[in-house]
């Protein structure tokens, strides 16, 4: 999907062209970040990236797991409505973060990349919960995403209905959604990934300077980071 087409404003969050823009999204997202090889074998790198530019933070606060000085620095950009996005969240983080993250191998980055506004109210959401919640937020989001993500739901509501799960009164959830400096700053970690990074599907992932494109298993991550270790 274009980035000319990916501009969020606060209208579209809460507006009825979020459904349409949805479903754009998951057609783009699916054609885009698709996994190309097998499952297990490690994807080729589709390009080189500046490492040191791109540990530098943006606007927000990192999320970060495992040491800094770590051998192995991953970052994923990834999208909430993205179904290769909640498919590695719940086959793959898990077990690479025991094995590597845990063990003092990897430092583990994760960057907000909506490819449409329900990703982006959704990101809103989990950076307006106290920070030791955003990974919590996030894994429940895609858990669930089938439950609020569809284009054919009110996603307004099934939002509001999990983020009271996570705290969050309407009041709150509101005020969230309606921020425009979060909503910017939301957009500003997309835009910089975009341009300065070449990120442009979902998830993609930045390791010691190369950019890997579309889903990993447990084995093809593990025999990309056991590669630089």
């Amino acid at each position: 999907m274009p980035m000319s087409d990916m501009l969020l404003t606060k209208r579209h969050l809460l507006g009825g062209s979020a459904v349409a823009a949805l479903s754009v999204a998951f057609s783009a997202v699916a054609g885009t970040a698709s996994a190309a090889t097998a499952e297990d074998e490690v994807p080729p790198s589709d390009g080189n990236v500046d490492m040191n530019e791109v540990l530098k933070p943006g606007p927000l606060p990192e999320i970060a797991l495992g040491k800094e000085d770590a051998p192995v620095k991953i970052v994923e950009y990834m999208s909430l409505t993205c179904p290769h996005c909640a498919h590695f969240a719940v086959t793959t983080f898990d077990t690479i973060k025991q094995k590597y993250v845990d063990t003092g191998k990897v430092r583990f980055i994760i960057r907000e990349f909506p490819f449409d506004p329900r990703a982006a109210a959704a990101f809103m959401l989990a950076r307006c919960a106290p920070q030791e919640q955003y990974m919590p937020m996030v894994e429940m989001l895609f858990k669930q995403q089938i439950a609020w993500a569809s284009p054919d739901v009110d996603g307004r509501a099934a939002l509001l209905q999990m983020s009271k799960l996570a705290g969050f009164t309407e009041d709150s959830f509101t005020k969230c959604l309606t921020n425009q400096k979060r909503l910017d700053d939301v957009n500003s970690v997309r835009e910089r990934a975009a341009k300065d990074f070449g990120v442009n599907a979902t998830p993609t992932f930045l390791i010691n300077g190369k950019r890997y494109a579309g889903d990993m298993s447990v084995a093809a991550m593990s025999k990309l980071i056991d590669s630089l270790l």
